[in-house]
């Protein structure tokens, strides 16, 4: 095997070695794997909340696809009026629809809100 042969030889295997590390590297930065999930407003507020720290206004009736790479949590406001906060906290799943429905387990307030697994 010529000199030449030898070299793109190693080399390639070098670039395998080092693109293998570098998706570990990227996978370890970014908190691990990726997670997809889907959000929905049912509600009639608009609802703020954050994911892995981003923060998001969902208005009433839309949909959101979320790719998540730092655990997919949630937190959210659970009482829809203005000055008011309740926060509530959930981990996201991969490949779960979620929606945000008016909470009926508390009928003396209507504007409280939780995050419901669609089924």
């Amino acid at each position: 095997m010529s000199n030449i042969n030898k070299m793109l030889e190693i080399t390639s295997a070098n670039q395998d070695l080092f693109i293998e590390l570098d998706e570990k590297k990227a996978e370890t930065i970014s908190g691990g794997k990726q997670e997809v999930f889907t959000i929905l407003n049912e509600t009639k507020y608009n609802v703020a909340y954050r994911v892995d720290g981003k923060k998001k206004i969902h208005k009433p009736g839309q949909i959101w696809i979320w790719t998540a790479w730092l655990g997919g949590r949630i937190k959210f406001d659970r009482d829809a009026r203005k000055g008011v906060r309740a926060y509530k906290r959930y981990n996201l799943s991969d490949g779960r629809i979620y929606v945000f429905k008016d909470d009926k387990s508390t009928p003396g307030n209507p504007w409280d809100i939780d995050l419901y697994k669609r089924a």
